[in-house]
């Protein structure tokens, strides 16, 4: 209902002859404001050295052609407080419904490449609560990214080669030799977690 109401607001602008610009539509923090505000006429108002609530007034007897808003008034210095007609409502849950999984779905990504890389889990510690938390937002993004039409390349880092794989395997070996009794010297710069026992 927010980009609706922006689209009308920029049809009556130009209707009226303000210039272009953008518009910030807002839910009201107290319930009996509405369910949207906007503070355009005092923006439109400061531009044009006019006065605000007579910016609105003009705005509003425009918006209230609209079937979508039940009512409109001004509050304070020139803001546009709309309650929206419960049956537009009903016909956004009617959509929703009828779209299934494919409300909301996009094309702002057509033809556009992301790279999501997650967060490498390092095998020589321990997983930890922050690496599983990676991985969820890591997925989070990368579907959202597909949702609006992107093709998504994931990147996940895992590191299995090299000296750190090489300290694990003489600190397993060397922990492994500890619990079968068998003497041996632990590695000087090898893992001393209990997640290696």
């Amino acid at each position: 209902m927010k980009n609706k109401l922006k689209i009308h607001i920029q049809s009556i602008l130009k209707q009226l002859n303000y210039p272009e610009i953008d518009i910030n539509v807002q839910t009201p923090k107290q319930i009996e404001h509405g369910d949207l505000t906007t503070n355009i006429a005092m923006i439109i108002a400061k531009k044009n050295n006019q006065n605000p609530r007579v910016v609105a007034e003009k705005i509003i007897s425009y918006l209230q052609k609209y079937k979508e808003y039940e009512s409109i008034n001004i509050a304070g210095p020139g803001f546009i407080n709309i309650k929206i007609n419960n049956n537009s409502l009903f016909e956004i849950f009617k959509t929703i419904k009828k779209e299934d999984k494919n409300y909301g779905k996009n094309n702002i990504g057509k033809n556009k490449t992301a790279i999501v890389e997650f967060v490498s889990a390092n095998p020589t510690g321990p997983l930890t609560v922050g690496h599983g938390r990676g991985a969820i937002i890591g997925d989070v993004v990368s579907r959202i990214l597909e949702w609006s039409g992107y093709s998504v390349d994931r990147e996940y880092y895992f590191n299995n080669a090299g000296r750190q794989m090489r300290i694990l395997g003489e600190s397993l070996k060397s922990r492994y030799l500890e619990v079968c009794n068998v003497k041996n010297e632990f590695p000087e710069e090898g893992y001393q977690g209990k997640y290696i026992y």
